[in-house]
């Protein structure tokens, strides 16, 4: 019988990376949550790039975000991170233009390594194409690109790679059909 034993994790991140993330933490918990929605766009787009995040000026970040580590967000222009969204950026999340990532979505481009008794930590960016649409309340999850234009449907988990142009559901995520602008 094998044995599981988490005495031996070891946290790969560092603690600088902790002191970044808990300043982090306060500094979006006290200067921008408390701000209704979308409301101080301007504003909460300079507190993410002070904190290293490549974002276009007409992007648009929700009060409500959870943003584990601003410096690995990158944002095209007019893409957006609505309510709720909780973005578990331990590897780079990249969003490129016209992106849209709806409430209660949760990107997760890290996991732990379930063969190794340490449980190691592993990660792999997060990729979502220009126009691609990341309905409410689905999972990405690491490794994992959204190609342009595709399309994940309402509570679905993504961990394969979509096609672009596709539109995919359910858990985990199938195709559905092909997605054609009229």
């Amino acid at each position: 019988m094998q044995k599981i034993d988490f005495s031996e994790y070891k946290n790969s991140l560092s603690r600088r990376n902790q002191i970044i993330r808990f300043i982090w933490s306060f500094v979006w918990t006290v200067f921008a949550r408390p701000l209704p929605r979308s409301i101080g766009r301007l504003w909460k787009i300079y507190l993410l790039r002070i904190f290293g995040a490549k974002i276009h000026s007409t992007a648009n970040v929700y009060s409500s975000v959870k943003i584990y580590l601003p410096s690995n967000l990158e944002m095209g222009a007019y893409s957006c991170l609505a309510s709720d969204v909780d973005c578990y950026n331990v590897d780079k999340v990249i969003l490129e233009a016209n992106v849209i990532v709806s409430q209660k979505v949760y990107l997760c481009p890290g996991s732990h390594n379930i063969n190794t008794k340490s449980f190691d930590l592993i990660t792999a960016p997060i990729i979502i194409k220009n126009g691609a649409w990341i309905a409410t309340q689905a999972f990405i999850g690491m490794g994992v690109t959204i190609g342009e234009g595709a399309v994940v449907g309402a509570t679905a988990s993504v961990y394969k790679d979509v096609e672009a142009w596709t539109i995919v559901g359910g858990n985990p995520a199938k195709y559905i059909n092909k997605r054609e602008i009229k």
